[in-house]
């Protein structure tokens, strides 16, 4: 015992001394259940499957799904037995090995953890880490963590004493971060963590096997699969795999970082660059999960297109010192210290360097096509004064002596219509239809709104674009046609002094045709795209249509585009162009065929007719395209172009050196290049962005004075700010006042005769009162000599005939009523039905409606109240009333919430509710609205209402309410919009149904009405097709979720639930939380792992619940107030108490800007009237009431 001891001691001080230099386990992510980890179940090949928040990129593969299992791997497909696997790597499926062997946790003391996280400061350490190992790169921003862990795992079949503390054990980890674009792999082996590197296989010894594996692929003839790359981190060779713990290739010590795969190009897995260990092995410090100090995910990283795959032999690998700053595209952009081991057979045929043949370039006259259907905006002579709004939010207004037009600001380029930040890279997506015949076939392959998807960077001119969905027969023959696409390369191509791109001429909106004519088979294809100008996502939308016929390539073929030129005539309105086009076809057998098209063009577009000042414009200009790439994956259906653009002139001189005009200035892709004399450049960064122009950062919106409280108008009693942009914002007075908005004064109603001539009128702050005189009765505007009688109601009678009956000792029957005793109801103060009737003999509540009949399923026992909805409505007040409209809302984030008779509005500034602002947004009189759900879209408010009943809408920006849903309606209590697929879900009450329909209330269809018993809250996510709902149920309340075309219905929670109210779901932390009436709590759920957790306990009554950033807000109906929750913290942080004390029902937030999402009914899919998202496709269904040209089908 006393050797052990002193042994263990000297282990110890000996582990201490040896992570004061390498990774410690302290250094890596956090894990374990604290962490809020699952646990990988115990044994020695124990797998499990996890659905992915977001998708995962590996190779040239996009995944939802992955496998995690005992052996120290990750796949992305399901693995097969390890006796498959171990001693036989490669493995035939796709793969990271991270410690990969025979491992063992069934003695309980190893364990295997795993979780999915998007806090932000988790993604902030995984940023940490990617961009110290490819410090060239800036657009590092993930968006999801994967974390697993495997500790204490020890090698499985190696004999011990058998308590297991003299076994041998091995901690590492594994994080996978993901973003909109590509996918890395953060590998830590701390060294105190491996303490062996083999593991027993078939009474082997086999070492441990590090690396990433694309598992079997097809062969070249497709007549069988062959192993597909295995790129290896650590060699058949003891020393290398000791080595990882010792060694690096991000800085640090142990930690080895990899970019694993991307989209929409994907090359080869790329190692970190930095295999010098950094000066500060610690790691450093990171803000608490709610600081926003984190990069935004809407970035994407794309690979470089201009660099070839096969470099020749004789050129240098790596550039020297004494090159220049900027290397030269033929050079590869990452060392590689470990080289990958390919198992696929030598190609017979590879790709050349791009062979260029400088030819003078030919101006030709193209005549304007007569046929040619446009379809672009047109001004019209009105003034600025009510045409400001169509201008671009970064665009002034200028009135002419005909009409107005739009400009666009300094640090802006465009037409003024659309407007973009200058150096800012740009998106472009939209769909592809047609019909296209490939070869001699004699039938036509059918394109159905296949999805595109370009992206350029704008500083330098390079421009990708990729098509999915296209199918084998099609895709090779589609590479040479690499300006399908390209059309974004010419709109936003790198600039020469004195010219300019085809946005900052003509905008986003206008319409070109191409006609392509093959060589030497005379084959023509015919191109249409409309271009519709900027989304509110800041993408330009485009629609493409192809008409004809296509060479064939056969399948297996590569293409080879060589550079060319391309003159662009402009004219009045019109943009005309031609250029011939080589291209070579390596095909399969070795053989190499050079073909050529003729291309010529129309582009149409509509300028502003009314602007006084003639803009320069050079009427022909040269547009210079090469590092071209083309590629058809065909695992993926994807056709992919890459290529490089300048604009400039036609006429040869020596060419710029400026690296602006050059594009290799290392400019921050959000930053603009500036030249300066010769060489001289400076980088600045774009609008909305600060930093030195090499590193530019998001910078905080500007200041809203409106919603700080910042700005001069006169007091919210008597003025309203509004919000106009910038830091900008107007003044006016409320109905009632008179003024210019910094000074109003109250208007004198009783001065106008506004009253009955038989009527007192008092004046007050903003309105007046009109009363009818002693003698008189009336409302004031209408007044009648005499005494009012009062009318009794309904109740009120119902009440007395009980009474009555009671004291002549007959017997009434009233609806509804228990079996025994009498029963006499409860009427409120203005003689309507009390929501809630009880009979205090048996000790049994429950709702009735509006007539006094019971509410089905509503019936509780002793001691229990019901959750009933009061359908009276308060009477309107006495004088003038607001009209049911809206009034402009400042901009900026609000909550919305419904009482009787109103929706109010509670500005926020930041997390915080700016009490003092809040006001009713709308007047509902006679009307009892309850959910509430917005349109960030259209900015609109949509409600239910449970008088008429009905579903209505009105506009933030103001105008009148409309009616969308009227009829077979009872009580709609839930409400949800998919701003994407512009579709609208509810729940019904009392009929027991969830329904769908358009935006408009058009095409209503039932999804559910079986196993309902009294549904209310129901919440959208859009980017992943999904509904929620809660059923609150006495005898079974419950949460479901299904995808919103009515599949995979499922029973979320079911357990502790008692009256599930409110419902609200977080697309950033994808977190479902709802409000408990009847356990009185607030509690979260992640929907995928089902990890459950308390937010707030001991609430009164809650009724609804929304979340925005950290916070959750709910309604209270026994507080009657608004009260707001922090995630993070867990507790309670404010109150809102509205002006008018009474029930507060439905909330919603009006969010500055759509969340960054996409489904694939964001153009309605193709479909002929629903279409119905789901998670990875969509459905085209009929609306219940169908036409007869109505089309289902699932895609």
């Amino acid at each position: 015992a006393t050797l052990f001891s002193c042994w263990l001691g000297w282990a110890t001080i000996f582990a201490i001394a040896l992570s004061v230099n390498g990774l410690s386990k302290r250094d890596m992510f956090d894990y374990g259940e604290q962490a809020g980890d699952q646990l990988l179940e115990q044994g020695t090949d124990q797998t499990q499957k996890l659905l992915l928040n977001q998708s995962m990129f590996f190779f040239d593969g996009t995944y939802d799904t992955v496998y995690i299992n005992t052996n120290g791997f990750l796949s992305v497909e399901e693995p097969q037995v390890e006796s498959e696997y171990l001693g036989k790597m490669p493995a035939s499926f796709r793969m990271i090995a991270v410690f990969l062997g025979d491992l063992d946790n069934s003695d309980g003391v190893g364990k295997v953890y795993y979780r999915q996280d998007s806090r932000p400061s988790m993604l902030l350490r995984t940023t940490d880490h990617i961009n110290q190992a490819f410090p060239q790169d800036d657009e590092i921003k993930p968006t999801h963590a994967l974390i697993i862990t495997w500790e204490n795992v020890a090698a499985h079949g190696v004999p011990g004493r058998g308590d297991g503390l003299d076994r041998k054990r091995n901690t590492f980890q594994l994080v996978v971060a993901s973003m909109a674009s590509a996918s890395y792999a953060i590998l830590f082996y701390p060294r105190e963590g491996l303490q062996y590197i083999s593991t027993p296989v078939a009474g082997q010894s086999e070492l441990v096997h590090t690396g990433f594996i694309k598992g079997r692929v097809k062969g070249w003839f497709n007549w069988s699969s062959i192993p597909g790359p295995y790129y290896r981190i650590a060699t058949d060779n003891e020393t290398s795999v000791r080595q990882l713990s010792e060694e690096t290739n991000s800085g640090r010590r142990g930690v080895w970082v990899y970019e694993i795969g991307t989209s929409p190009i994907f090359y080869s897995i790329i190692p970190g660059q930095v295999t010098n260990l950094s000066p500060e092995e610690g790691m450093p410090s990171y803000p608490e999960p709610d600081q926003p100090s984190y990069p935004e995910p809407d970035q994407p990283r794309y690979p470089e297109p201009d660099q070839p795959r096969y470099p020749e032999p004789d050129q240098p690998r790596y550039p020297e010192p004494d090159q220049p700053r900027y290397p030269e595209p033929d050079q590869p952009r990452y060392p590689e210290p470990v080289q990958p081991s390919y198992l696929e057979p030598v190609q017979s045929a590879q790709p050349q360097p791009p062979r260029y043949d400088p030819q003078t370039p030919q101006v030709v006259v193209v005549d304007e096509d007569d046929d040619l259907d446009v379809d672009v905006f047109a001004y019209n002579s009105e003034t600025c004064a009510s045409n400001r709004q169509k201008c671009s939010s970064f665009a002034d207004c200028k009135d002419y002596t005909n009409g107005y037009c739009c400009q666009c600001r300094p640090g802006f380029y465009g037409n003024g219509k659309d407007c973009v930040a200058e150096g800012k890279p740009q998106r472009m997506n939209g769909k592809v239809n047609g019909r296209v015949f490939v070869g001699n076939t004699p039938s036509p392959l059918e394109l159905s709104n296949n999805d595109l998807h370009s992206y350029v960077v704008a500083n330098d001119g390079r421009a990708y674009v990729a098509i999915s969905t296209i199918p084998a027969g099609l895709g090779p023959s589609l590479q040479p046609l690499s300006s399908l696409g390209g059309v974004i390369g010419w709109a936003f191509a790198l600039e020469q002094p004195g010219y300019e791109n085809g946005f900052s001429i003509i905008g986003g909106v206008f319409s070109r045709q191409a006609e392509v004519t093959f060589l030497p088979g005379n084959e023509r294809l015919t191109i249409k795209q409309e271009f519709k100008g900027i989304d509110e996502h800041d993408h330009l939308v485009v629609s493409t249509e192809l008409e004809g016929r296509l060479p064939e390539v056969p399948r297996g073929s590569t293409v080879q585009i060589d550079p060319y030129k391309e003159i662009y005539q402009y004219g009045s309105n019109l943009i005309t162009s031609s250029s011939n086009r080589d291209y070579t076809v390596s095909l399969p057998d070795g053989s190499v065929q050079t073909k050529a098209y003729q291309w010529r063009q129309t582009i149409t577009y509509q300028s502003c007719p009314n602007d006084e000042e003639v803009r320069a414009v050079q009427s022909t200009q040269q547009l210079s395209v090469d590092q071209i790439f083309v590629m058809y994956d065909s695992g993926n259906q994807l056709i992919r172009y890459a290529m490089s653009n300048k604009i400039g002139s036609i006429h040869s001189g020596p060419p710029e050196q400026n690296p602006c005009f050059t594009g290799r200035h290392g400019c921050d892709t959000n930053a603009a290049c500036r030249p300066g004399e010769g060489v001289q450049f400076t980088c600045e960064c774009s609008t909305g962005f600060t930093g030195d122009g090499r590193q530019c950062y998001e910078v905080d919106r500007p200041i809203d004075h409106c919603q700080r409280g910042t700005n001069n108008c006169d007091i919210p009693e008597r003025a309203r700010c509004s919000y106009t942009g910038a830091s900008a914002y107007i003044c006016s007075c409320l109905s009632g006042f008179v003024g210019d908005g910094y000074t109003c004064r109250d208007i004198e109603e009783c001065e106008q005769g506004r009253c009955h001539r038989d009527a007192v009128c008092y004046n007050s702050q903003g309105s007046f009162t009109c009363q009818c005189r002693p003698g008189f009765h009336g409302d004031g505007f209408q007044c009648t000599p005499g005494s009012p009688e009062h009318e009794k109601t309904q109740c009120e009678r119902d009440r007395e005939s009980i009474q009555v009956s009671s004291n002549t000792g007959s017997f009434s029957f009233f609806r509804p009523r228990p079996a025994v005793s009498q029963y006499g109801p409860t009427c409120d103060q203005h003689g309507a039905y009390e929501p809630t009737q009880c009979h205090g003999s048996i000790g049994q509540c429950w709702c009735v409606d509006g007539n006094g009949q019971e509410i089905p399923n509503t019936r509780t026992g002793p001691g229990q109240r019901p959750l009933c909805i009061d359908r009276g409505v308060i009477p309107p007040p006495i004088g003038p009333t607001t009209r049911p409209d809206v009034s402009p809302v400042a901009p900026g984030t609000h909550l919305l919430f419904a009482q009787s008779g109103k929706i109010e509005q509670i500005p926020l500034d930041g997390y915080s509710m700016n009490k003092g602002e809040a006001k009713a947004l709308l007047h509902l009189p006679d009307r009892v609205a309850i959910a509430v759900a917005y349109d960030c879209v259209e900015k609109t408010v949509y409600w239910t209402d449970i008088t008429g009943p009905s579903i209505s809408k009105a506009s933030l920006e103001g105008g009148d309410t409309i009616s969308l849903v009227t009829t077979d309606l009872e009580s709609p209590e839930g409400l949800a919009i998919d701003h994407l697929a512009r579709l609208m879900f509810w729940t019904d009450s009392m009929k027991d149904r969830i329904e769908v329909a358009k935006l408009d209330g058009s095409q209503r269809r039932v999804l559910f009405d079986t196993d309902l018993v009294n549904p209310r809250p129901i919440v959208a996510d859009p980017s992943y097709g999904r509904l929620y709902w809660a059923d609150w149920n006495r005898d079974g309340p419950k949460i479901e979720m299904s995808n919103m075309d009515g599949t995979d219905r499922t029973v979320l929670v079911k357990d502790d639930l008692g009256l599930p109210n409110g419902l609200t779901y977080d697309p950033e932390s994808q977190q479902l939380c709802w409000a408990d009436a009847g356990t009185r709590k607030v509690q979260c759920m992640d929907p995928n792992s089902r990890n459950r957790r308390t937010i707030v306990e001991g609430i009164q009554y809650p009724f609804a619940i929304v979340s925005h950033g950290r916070n959750l807000y709910y309604t209270d109906w026994r507080r009657e107030a608004v009260v707001a929750v922090d995630r993070t913290t867990d507790r309670e942080t404010d109150e809102f108490l509205p002006q008018k004390r009474s029930r507060v029902y439905g909330i919603a937030t009006t969010p500055t800007q759509c969340p960054q999402a996409y489904n694939y009914c964001s153009n309605n899919g193709g479909c002929s009237h629903l279409c119905l998202p789901r998670r990875g496709g969509f459905t085209c269904r009929c609306p219940d009431v169908v036409d007869g040209s109505c089309v289902e089908r699932k895609l």
